[in-house]
């Protein structure tokens, strides 16, 4: 028999998106062995990295650091952005055709994470395809819902469901094909959205989940609320901007002050970009008709 999971709640608070309680965590985990202490350091940089911290992990982490922990590393290079995103961009290209280290499960997963963020789901998938882990298809999940494929995010969910039914991260990604798909799927979402939120503790991301069920069902009141309960805990998460921009136009509330919120907090937000497009192609109209 194996012993208990001593990661468990520093693992848990980092997928329901409670960093700093994982970071918090951390401290309390002793008589680790040396594979558990790279994944404790690779979910407190994850963390750290989650929280906008990018230049601590890229500090505290040294060359000598184990394969997974100067992974994360590399994403924290990533995240920082300018001139680090694309020193990121050449030296994860290098790492990756390196055969001693191409197969770390945490160096496949921070290169499905960057090439999604570049929106080339292609090379993402290249790498992630591969499975294996609970992490691996949680990601498989969303690349493919950002791509359309629906079909094949729910062959993804089988398969974690078929490592761990239960798990965090099979539930959240139960949740996030059950909103693609939509229809009664969206209220099975909304109740695993719930139950996680009431059995671990209400997070930012949690409630956006919520919230955005709340919305799909037609629940826009109670969405609002959620949102804003979100924004008590963090005021600059766009996720949470963003929602309240649907939520408020589907109302007929002003956005102008929570557009300006996200131009401040991610102002290359996909909901932002396509505010601009929309923009200059009105501008671009009334020319035409001038």
């Amino acid at each position: 028999m194996s012993g208990p999971d001593l990661l468990f709640p520093l693992r848990n608070n980092f997928y329901l998106g409670a960093f700093q309680a994982a970071i918090n965590e951390s401290s309390n985990v002793r008589n680790l062995s040396e594979a558990e202490a790279i994944e404790r350091d690779c979910l407190v940089y994850r963390s750290y990295v989650a929280l906008g911290q990018c230049q601590l992990v890229i500090d505290e982490v040294n060359d000598s650091a184990p394969t997974a922990v100067q992974a994360v590393k590399l994403l924290a290079f990533y995240q920082s952005g300018g001139e680090n995103k694309e020193q990121a961009l050449a030296s994860l290209t290098d790492w990756l055709s390196d055969s001693a280290i191409a197969s770390n499960p945490m160096l496949l997963l921070v290169a499905g994470i960057i090439y999604a963020h570049e929106q080339n789901y292609n090379e993402a998938l290249k790498h992630t395809h591969v499975g294996g882990t609970l992490d691996l298809g949680a990601l498989n999940v969303q690349i493919y819902l950002k791509m359309y494929r629906t079909d094949h995010a729910e062959k993804q969910l089988k398969i974690m469901q078929q490592i761990d039914e239960d798990h965090t991260l099979t539930q959240l990604a139960n949740a996030w094909v059950n909103l693609a798909v939509g229809g009664a799927k969206v209220q099975e979402a909304y109740y695993i959205f719930q139950e996680l939120g009431e059995k671990y503790t209400w997070t930012v991301l949690l409630m956006n989940g919520s919230a955005v069920c709340q919305m799909h069902m037609g629940h826009f009141e109670d969405a609002e609320s959620r949102l804003l309960e979100a924004l008590n805990k963090d005021s600059k998460d766009a996720n949470t901007l963003a929602n309240l921009i649907v939520c408020s136009l589907h109302m007929g509330k002003p956005t102008v002050r929570h557009m300006s919120q996200l131009k401040i907090s991610q102002p290359n937000h996909l909901l932002m970009e396509r505010a601009i497009n929309d923009e200059a192609a009105f501008e671009r109209a009334l020319q035409t008709v001038a």
